[in-house]
């Protein structure tokens, strides 16, 4: 009786092909979509995923604006930030932030999501945050991604 010897693939930064794919926010709930957009950007929706690899793909984020919380999140979820100095705490709540700048909500939603390492950081450049159906990357044909 013969033995049958079957090899795992292993992608690597020659074998990764990238697609870039449009993303829309609208009515969409923050944190579920942001999962599965973080999911895409390490690549775990191909079959040769590999977690020490980049496998992931582009993607754009359109209507960032329009996402929505459930909940009681929109009046008492609470974003914060420290510039590093003294008394340099800043908390924000999520309605403000989604008037100011809503775009830093998926953002901050999908990097957390994201390994956090040289890797993760690397994962997280490949995310294009707009608010709004406009955006400047046309010239890479990107396909719409439905979830």
């Amino acid at each position: 009786m013969s033995k049958l010897h079957f090899t795992t693939k292993h992608a690597n930064a020659a074998s990764v092909q990238r697609n870039w794919y449009v993303v829309d926010g609208t009515n969409q709930t923050v944190g579920r979509i942001c999962s599965k957009v973080a999911a895409v950007l390490r690549g775990k929706n191909k079959a040769y995923y590999t977690p020490h690899v980049d496998c992931g793909d582009f993607i754009i984020f359109i209507n960032a604006d329009k996402v929505k919380f459930t909940g009681n999140k929109l009046d008492e979820k609470e974003y914060q930030h420290v510039s590093g100095y003294p008394g340099g705490q800043k908390i924000e709540i999520a309605k403000d932030l989604q008037k100011r700048r809503p775009e830093m909500i998926v953002e901050r939603a999908v990097k957390g999501m994201l390994p956090k390492n040289r890797l993760g950081r690397q994962m997280f450049k490949k995310l294009f945050v707009y608010v709004g159906t406009e955006h400047p990357h046309g010239a890479q044909k990107p396909a719409e991604l439905k979830f």
